[in-house]
């Protein structure tokens, strides 16, 4: 009986956050910059009652009744999702909720354009709230949970992982990353590319975007694309709304973004619908979530037997039919080049876990107190030539803030402890479509001839329809037969990018 009446009333809050992601999705796609300050209060008023309804007085009785009841092994991993989001909820107190949504909102809108003038004097008070809000929350929830400060926050995206571990696997990460760089520095050097020249129209380029989610599966008559300053996939799991950007003179960015969000929607697509509204039956972690989109985006989109199917599509939508820029052998050759950049959304497979290393030791830093938003640019400088060898300071080719520290939605919002999920995913999306070569016999030929239904269906049991029900690593151990190992995304570099079996 007690379970039941929870049920209901987490199906409750699911209402409530419905509304608000469709809210926050308008605010950074559609909604006209005058409506700013009202969305704002609106979203924060949304908040607060999340907020407490979530923390409601009788929950906690509640849920230690109903651990008391009868219930199945789903019902008891359902309740443990719930008493998960109770206690995060109640840790924080309610003014500091709204604060926040103020603060992020704020911070977030006026983002937009800051970062396209460059102007990170006026983007600095906003941030250094949003920061003084975070280390506000990250204090109070290290203190109930006995972590530190940033290990607190890490908690809210990857249940489980400490930045101690994740120290331990960037450090071997910073052993090998570095020499796979320039060693595919030097195997590209002797290999001809043809970059494709546009301009390329950006309805045409929106075409092919949505052939390519058609082809990737995407339900649209539970979702939809559109355009924001940053790619972004949101809404709910029966309204999926992703975005992309558009660059005239290279259409890679965008559709690669697009099927980068399309991994992260049938992530969402295909949730269990028997827990529905559930905590349980939403996605399990952020690194689980990117697993998906970098399984579509790397593993599957940048693959050779994939080219073969989204070649054909750009040539005809290009009416590029005769350009050897669009052949199948050449797209490919131009998907897997390893090239040094500032813009992590654009980085390839190779430097990205670069980007990622650098972000989360800056945010590590400045929510455990130990940098001020003052310094970011400076670290940032002396971390990107460390890492890719590029420079970040006023004056150099690249300009400083805009394509540096000002060029993620993450901070502005306040989304602090969710970098390393990133490179988290890129390993498990590895391992999960190793194992899945492994149980699917002829994947790679099925690929090549657009039969995609097998990949997916093993996607579908193994990770999608699992929700939350087990944690990260058991989740992992039973899809690929182990848990976490990052072998499988260090011989997958070797094999795509330094031509290693």
């Amino acid at each position: 009986m007690f379970y039941q009446q929870l049920q209901q009333h987490f199906l409750k809050i699911s209402h409530l956050q419905h509304a608000q992601a469709i809210c926050s999705w308008d605010q950074a796609s559609m909604m006209p910059d005058g409506g700013n300050d009202a969305r704002s209060a609106a979203m924060a008023e949304l908040s607060v009652l999340i907020h407490q309804q979530t923390t409601a007085s009788h929950l906690g009785d509640w849920l230690s009744a109903a651990a008391q009841e009868p219930l199945s092994a789903d019902e008891q991993a359902s309740l443990a999702a719930m008493k998960r989001r109770w206690k995060q909820a109640t840790q924080l107190p309610q003014d500091l909720v709204q604060a926040q949504s103020l603060a992020n909102s704020a911070c977030e809108h006026a983002w937009r354009e800051q970062r396209n003038n460059n102007d990170w004097n006026g983007f600095k008070p906003n941030l250094k709230k949003v920061v003084e809000l975070v280390r506000e929350e990250a204090r109070i929830r290290a203190a109930d949970a006995g972590l530190r400060p940033y290990d607190a926050m890490l908690e809210l995206y990857e249940p489980g992982v400490t930045s101690a571990q994740l120290d331990a696997l960037f450090a071997d990460v910073k052993t090998w990353l570095p020499e796979f760089i320039q060693r595919a520095d030097d195997i590209q050097s002797q290999k001809k590319v043809i970059v494709p020249e546009g301009p390329f129209a950006i309805e045409q380029q929106k075409e092919l975007g949505i052939a390519a989610m058609k082809l990737l599966g995407f339900d649209f008559t539970h979702g939809r694309l559109d355009v924001s300053t940053h790619p972004f996939c949101g809404g709910v799991p029966t309204d999926v709304r992703i975005t992309t950007r558009y660059d005239e003179s290279d259409f890679m960015k965008a559709l690669l973004g697009v099927i980068h969000e399309t991994g992260h929607a049938r992530y969402e697509q295909n949730l269990p619908k028997a827990w529905a509204g559930l905590p349980v039956g939403e996605a399990r972690s952020m690194g689980v979530h990117e697993s998906q989109s970098l399984f579509f985006e790397m593993q599957l989109a940048r693959s050779p037997e994939f080219t073969q199917l989204l070649a054909p599509l750009a040539r005809r939508i290009f009416q590029r039919e005769q350009d050897p820029a669009f052949t199948n052998d050449n797209l490919y050759c131009f998907n897997t080049r390893m090239k040094r950049g500032y813009i992590r959304v654009d980085a390839d497979e190779l430097t990205y876990p670069a980007h990622v290393i650098l972000r989360y030791e800056i945010e590590r830093a400045l929510v455990e107190g130990d940098i001020e938003v003052d310094d970011i640019p400076a670290l940032w400088n002396e971390k990107m030539q460390a890492y890719l060898g590029l420079s970040t300071e006023r004056g150099s080719d690249q300009n400083n803030y805009r394509n540096g520290c000002m060029q993620d939605i993450h901070w502005p919002c306040g989304a602090f402890g969710y970098f390393p999920s990133y490179t988290l995913g890129a390993m498990y999306a590895a391992q999960e479509f190793a194992a899945a070569q492994r149980s699917i016999p002829q994947l790679s030929e099925k690929i090549a001839q657009g039969d995609l239904a097998p990949l997916f269906n093993w996607l579908q049991t193994h990770i999608w329809n699992q929700g939350s029900l087990l944690s990260t690593n058991d989740l992992i151990a039973a899809a690929t037969g182990e848990p976490l190992n990052a072998r499988y995304f260090k011989a997958h570099l070797q094999r795509r990018y330094l031509n290693e079996a």
